[in-house]
């Protein structure tokens, strides 16, 4: 059977192990599948191969109609708060309604994660890009202020991309190369070092590479 390249999960928080030689490992649970097989894109009718994933169980009737047929089509008595799709090379080595899990991972697997950092709302050019402050006396008027942004006579304007104060986090971010450092597939849990963008509970796309 032709392996899955990508599984849907949700981060569980952050802890620590211990290696064999003693060294502590920063790790972050995350909880990968089970996903279900909702639909398959074809490269003939749909451009391009790839399997839209169901994860995170929710009531058949917290769906609208388009979703709760979709479902019912498949037999299933309930549908999923997230749907994803997911690229593989041959859709028609999977079923539809068919579960994914956690068997092609393995201990030092090297893996992508995708998730959406925390939205910080609108934040100053000192929280946002680490900008140094003025001095604090009271006779200063330059405490947290962007200061000069742009230039005199020529070009006269600012320069696209300055960095300037503006909305902070709640984007798309891919931490590469993250390296497996256990696996417990009965409670469908993933260790991996490192962090994690997102917050708890939020849901993340494991990118087997």
């Amino acid at each position: 059977m032709s392996k899955i390249r990508g599984l849907l999960g949700k981060k569980v928080g952050m802890t620590q192990v211990f290696g064999e030689d003693g060294s502590r490992i920063p790790v972050t649970v995350l909880q990968v599948g089970p996903c279900t097989v909702v639909q398959k894109k074809r490269q003939e009718r749909d451009g391009y191969n790839a399997l839209q994933l169901g994860f995170q169980e929710k009531p058949l009737k917290r769906l609208n109609m388009p979703e709760r047929g979709k479902i019912e089509k498949l037999g299933l008595d309930h549908g999923f708060r997230y749907l994803r799709e997911i690229k593989v090379d041959d859709p028609d080595a999977f079923e539809e309604g068919q579960v994914l899990t956690l068997e092609d991972a393995a201990v030092g697997l090297l893996i992508n994660i995708v998730g959406t950092a925390k939205g910080r709302g609108f934040a100053g050019t000192v929280k946002r890009h680490g900008f140094s402050r003025g001095p604090m006396g009271h006779g200063s008027k330059h405490h947290r202020a962007v200061g000069s942004a742009g230039m005199s006579a020529y070009p006269g304007k600012v320069i696209k991309g300055k960095k300037m104060p503006g909305r902070m986090g709640n984007m798309r971010h891919t931490v590469k190369n993250s390296m497996v450092v256990d696996v417990r597939p009965e409670n469908n849990l993933l260790l991996v070092k490192g962090p994690v963008p997102g917050a708890v509970n939020q849901m993340v796309i494991i990118d087997f590479i």
